[in-house]
């Protein structure tokens, strides 16, 4: 037992406030073992306390929350642990990555004081020179340049938040990380790199890792072992390849149907069914289809202002081209992919065509307007034919509105309906996004809704409005294989009902190729490729888009 790393026994959880709620286990008799340099990823859906075990082993949950059970780290009880015992225990003996960077992040420090505050906390022996190197060169194994040390989490991406808080967990060297959905919001070249690193730090350092994740294939691919959960229970585990290859649980079996649909769906019979008539006739002759959306030599720039010393010595600021000259079309009714690592530009863009921030050069035609010369007032009435999902749905929820309030509030800021016929069309669309019985989800507060039903709460508010044009940021990518196969199933239905379309943001190769008509390929704020999305993935030119596509991980390969 003493070589045993982490050990569970029969944990148990319960956030219960009241009497009624007592038999309600997040996390359910789950018992498994963690070996030194062991690899082992824990998959399930949304809810089913994958989380919540996460959390329970590094006592980070409320005071009120109700723990039975064991956790053991090297032969040593977490639960009976002091204070000063647990202050060095998390950071220097377990790391925890969060799915949401921002939960690390100060929002007033910058990442440099970051690692800095993190290093001195641990390691007061260290001068500020020898940290600032440590945490530099720790930095720059996540993609991090120096030059961005005396930036504030604001200025970052979602994409390089993440990076910056698996830097942070790696700056002490830990002899676990719980890694929580760390690699959700990046693409999959920068994911790939901080997974072989993590790879590597197991092997060489004799470091466990407990990865938290939804990606099937990121953990076939990485991880030794696997236990599945459902409704608090540990329902299956084992190796890896064992699972996958032959799975005994049928909520096993419906995880991997699931995941499988996505990836294998372009080699199918019926994958051509995907392609609009719109896209094949643009191959025919798209000279003459007008395009519903026209980006021309659009540009985004952002200067870096230089601290005091830096003034000094090298004068200007540093210039950031986010968006730095692209030409783009969209036609009526195609499904446009735009892939791309974390910070390249593509979440920028789609807030610039929205004129969210105004560009600093170029246009941008929608409907045959140019919004770039038309004042607040009237971008603002144009928006309503362009709506945008997020991939957090939390980022257009009003936590404080109930779901009927939130999905009608675009309804009453448009003057398209008052509050007594806005009622109806959105139990209408409550309806057509599938959450049923409307009456009773009308009433809920987001916070009463799974993370799946809230990105249909999302979907529903942004086509309240019946928009022409619908910009998805990552809409999926926060939540598991078998939620996220449901909801691209019900954009497909919505786009042939309300003949929409879409402009499909994300670094998920396989959603873009099952969802997408085509597919542009951005680095550095350029598109470096663009083409149907089969040729894409059977030919493709640039070596960028090679190397996305190399990174990927293939469940069907795993």
């Amino acid at each position: 037992m003493n070589d045993v790393l982490l050990s569970i026994e029969n944990l148990r959880v319960n956030y219960a406030k009241s009497s009624t709620e007592e038999d309600i286990w997040a996390v359910d008799d789950v018992s498994f073992i963690l070996q030194p340099g062991e690899r082992m990823g824990l998959v399930g859906e949304s809810g089913c306390g994958k989380s919540t075990l996460g959390r329970a082993g590094m006592r980070l949950l409320p005071q009120s929350t109700r723990i039975e059970g064991k956790v053991m780290f090297q032969g040593r009880s977490v639960f009976d642990m002091t204070a000063e015992q647990l202050r060095k225990f998390r950071g220097e003996a377990v790391a925890l990555i969060f799915q949401d960077p921002m939960t690390r992040l100060d929002p007033l420090m910058t990442i440099g004081n970051h690692c800095l505050e993190t290093l001195k906390a641990h390691s007061p022996e260290l001068s500020n020179k020898q940290a600032k190197e440590k945490a530099i060169a720790t930095l720059q194994k996540v993609n991090i340049p120096p030059e961005r040390w005396s930036q504030y989490p604001h200025e970052f991406s979602g994409g390089m938040r993440q990076r910056v808080a698996i830097a942070l967990a790696l700056l002490l060297s830990p002899k676990l990380i719980v890694a929580d959905e760390p690699t959700t919001s990046l693409d999959v070249t920068v994911s790939a790199q901080i997974l072989q690193e993590l790879t590597r730090l197991c092997a060489e350092e004799n470091m466990g890792l407990l990865l938290i994740s939804h990606d099937l294939a990121m953990v076939a691919e990485y991880c030794d072992r696997i236990g599945v959960m459902y409704q608090g229970k540990m329902v299956e585990t084992g190796l890896s390849k064992e699972v996958f290859q032959n799975p005994q649980h049928e909520y096993t079996r419906s995880l991997l149907q699931a995941a499988l649909h996505i990836q294998t769906f372009s080699d199918s019979e019926n994958a051509d069914t995907v392609y609009s008539e719109v896209s094949t006739s643009l191959n025919e002759n798209s000279s003459n289809v007008t395009p519903l959306l026209a980006i021309k030599e659009l540009k985004q720039h952002y200067t870096i202002e230089p601290n005091f010393i830096e003034r000094i010595f090298k004068g200007q600021g540093q210039t950031i081209k986010a968006v730095d000259g692209i030409n783009l079309e969209l036609y009526s009714r195609e499904i446009l992919g735009l892939v791309g690592e974390s910070g390249c530009g593509k979440s920028t863009l789609s807030r610039t065509i929205l004129q969210l921030i105004r560009p600093t050069d170029g246009k941008v035609e929608f409907l045959g307007k140019e919004l770039t010369g038309l004042s607040r007032q009237q971008v603002r009435s144009e928006r309503r034919q362009m709506q945008m999902i997020f991939q957090d749905p939390h980022a257009c929820l009003n936590p404080t509105m109930t779901v009927g309030q939130n999905i009608s509030d675009p309804l009453i800021i448009h003057n398209l309906a008052d509050t007594g016929t806005a009622k109806e069309q959105v139990l209408w669309m409550l309806d057509k996004v599938g959450l049923n019985p409307s009456e009773m989800y009308y009433q809920r507060y987001p916070s009463d809704l799974s993370g799946g039903q809230q990105q249909r709460v999302a979907i529903a508010r942004a086509l309240i409005t019946r928009p022409k044009l619908v910009i998805c940021d990552e809409p999926v990518s926060m939540l598991d294989a078998s939620v996220q196969s449901q909801v691209l199933d019900l954009m497909l239905e919505l786009k042939e009902e309300f003949e929409l379309t879409y402009l499909f943001i994300t670094h998920d190769l396989w959603l873009a190729r099952f969802l997408c008509d085509r597919i542009a390929v951005m680095n550095d704020g350029k598109i470096v490729e663009l083409g149907a999305t089969q040729e894409i993935f059977s030919n493709p030119q640039h070596p960028y888009t090679k190397t996305l596509l190399a990174a990927a991980p293939l469940l069907a390969r795993a």
